[in-house]
């Protein structure tokens, strides 16, 4: 944990060294995928350390952003498709069922939905299968200029289920979503942006995670209630219509905390005196 850092009280729960957690700056939290030598490839205890701590982070007020990136040369890799194969074989995995019972979805992140909490993925590296569909979960995407990304679930036999397949066709409509999906080849960090607009920002290799930093500063430096509500807003634009999302937006749990809170009492009065906010943690809903 960062000295000095009024984040460095926290105690996250108890996780394998298969995940690193850390608090770079203040109401930031940074997890590391931390197996390198496997291109921080997805394993059933990665996965429940990444859940554990999430769940974790949603309920903590003084953490208001979370980075996600990979340690080593790789974001991540994917699925483990070597013990994939052997649940395969072994007939012990429904993989059907398990798609469809997963409640956040590949790394319990391409899929959650539960936080309104930004988060931010930190790319170093080449990203495959479900480290896109990870990726196409986030809400900022920095990403290195060696950066690739591909869905090569296809050249496998397999298909690229948790999340991605709707996420992508509406980011990048259905047939640069079909050149993803159905080709399976790799794209680049600048295809990435222009072409499929799933990247933000390209940066040289060692500016990644600076720039993620940054960006989370940025976030910090607004109302995390008025923060939270806006991302609200946008999981509902894609689960509604435009009206039913406006009308379930305006009368939700989450405005309600916007416009009966501290926080905005505290913008209004810091523009009129001319001074910068002191904003709070938000209540718990």
């Amino acid at each position: 944990m960062a000295s000095g850092n009024a984040s460095s009280y926290l105690q996250p729960p108890s996780h394998s060294d298969e995940l690193k957690v850390s608090f770079p700056q203040e109401h930031v939290m940074l997890l590391t995928l931390n197996r390198p030598r496997n291109l921080n490839a997805m394993t059933p205890q990665l996965t429940s350390d990444i859940a554990a701590v999430l769940n974790w982070f949603d309920e903590e007020p003084g953490l208001w952003v979370v980075i996600v990136t990979g340690e080593g040369r790789a974001f991540c890799a994917g699925a483990d498709l070597k013990a994939w194969h052997q649940n395969q074989s072994s007939g012990r995995v429904n993989e059907q069922e398990g798609v469809a019972s997963s409640v956040h979805g590949f790394a319990s992140i391409s899929r959650r939905r539960t936080s309104c909490k930004p988060m931010i993925a930190a790319v170093n590296g080449s990203a495959y299968g479900g480290g896109v569909e990870m990726i196409l979960n986030c809400d900022i995407v920095v990403a290195s200029e060696d950066a690739v990304f591909a869905l090569p679930e296809v050249k496998r036999g397999v298909v690229a289920a948790q999340g991605v397949i709707p996420r992508i066709s509406k980011v990048a409509g259905h047939q640069l979503a079909s050149e993803m999906l159905l080709l399976g080849n790799t794209v680049t960090a600048a295809q990435a942006r222009d072409r499929f607009r799933f990247v933000n920002l390209v940066v040289d290799k060692a500016a990644v995670m600076p720039a993620a930093l940054d960006i989370a500063q940025q976030i910090t430096a607004n109302s995390p209630d008025s923060v939270q509500s806006s991302k609200e807003g946008l999981i509902l634009a894609q689960k509604h219509h435009f009206e039913e999302a406006v009308q379930t937006h305006a009368l939700g749990l989450v405005s309600k905390r916007v416009y009966h809170g501290t926080n905005i009492k505290e913008g209004l009065a810091a523009f009129s005196e001319r001074r910068k906010p002191r904003w709070t943690n938000p209540a718990k809903l």
